[in-house]
């Protein structure tokens, strides 16, 4: 569409993560390897907590929860990047972009949020146990549960709906393997300002906010397993909010590098492998993380798999 000496573009070239033909191929088959063990990982830990009433607690309620939204989380993502990799046509539509950046905000919020519910709820269990299973009841866990996705949603619309405000213009190639605010704003022929300011003020208040009470609730841990008396002990409740602690890392630390700079210092490709981690590799890890080194796990599973294995 012509405005002025201007065309305003309705549609987008997604380059993805290669163009050459032959690595395309090589790639199809690597992402669609790790979608399914993806898929497969993080359904069989939902089942295993779902099934077993050992792991009807409060923390396996939240990890389970965790796992369906990297199901949703990876299902946002990898079928666009394989769709990519077969595909001769690739044009997105100004609707397409939209729906996988207002999808792709939902889940790396709720995830935020998530993650922050997580933190409290080991605080509790380790700082005051002997009211751990009366303070987080139930229905306290389902309301957290609740605010994570209603935050998600939220800052999902406000994120969208503040992005394609924006006319965007020049030349409509996104060098990226999905639809994401940094290339589009580089397309912008607006001025951004108010883009900026309103990111800062209303969506990174969410994640500064999640980041807050994250560190919060560690350092009141922190001080709780100073105070145990025994090197075992120590190490029993520092194991209990260890898997925990590699999820945030890995998740904060891939969102602050994307997204903790200017747009005006913005790298496409550079930047194209810490986005891959977080949304393709990260739900992936999230349940070897919760399941490698957790010996309650692995008892479900070898009980399940005794379960369905055929009697002779």
């Amino acid at each position: 569409m012509d405005v002025g000496n201007r065309t305003i573009l309705t549609e987008f070239i997604l380059l993805g993560l290669s163009t050459d033909p032959q690595w395309q191929l090589i790639l199809f088959g690597i992402f669609l390897t790790v979608y399914l063990v993806t898929l497969s990982g993080n359904m069989t830990l939902v089942i295993l907590i779902h099934i077993d009433s050992h792991l009807h607690t409060p923390m396996y309620f939240f990890i389970g929860n965790l796992s369906f939204l990297d199901f949703w989380y990876t299902s946002v993502y990898t079928p666009r990047i394989l769709a990519t990799c077969v595909s001769e046509d690739k044009r997105l539509s100004l609707a397409e972009c939209g729906a996988q950046l207002f999808f792709s905000c939902v889940v790396a919020y709720t995830e935020c949020v998530l993650l922050a519910a997580m933190a409290y709820d080991r605080h509790m269990a380790i700082c005051d146990p002997l009211l751990y299973s009366s303070s987080m009841s139930p229905s306290l866990c389902t309301r957290l549960v609740a605010g994570s996705y209603i935050g998600g949603f939220l800052n999902a619309i406000a994120h969208t709906a503040n992005t394609f405000r924006l006319s965007f213009c020049g030349k409509n190639i996104i060098d990226h393997f999905f639809c994401d605010a940094p290339p589009l704003v580089k397309m912008s022929c607006t001025d951004t300002k108010v883009y900026e300011e309103v990111l800062l003020g209303f969506v990174g208040f969410t994640v500064l906010l999640s980041i807050l009470v994250i560190i919060i609730s560690y350092f009141h841990i922190l001080l709780a397993i100073l105070r145990i008396r025994t090197a075992s002990g120590r190490r029993k409740a520092f194991s209990t909010c260890a898997s925990h602690l590699v999820s945030v890392t890995l998740f904060y630390g891939s969102l602050l590098f994307m997204y903790s700079r200017p747009s005006s210092a913005y790298s496409l490709k550079r930047d194209k492998m810490a986005a891959l981690f977080y949304t393709v590799i990260n739900p992936l890890l999230n349940p070897l993380i919760y399941s490698v080194r957790n010996k309650d796990v692995k008892e479900a599973f070898w009980k399940a798999a005794k379960t369905i294995r055929p009697q002779r």
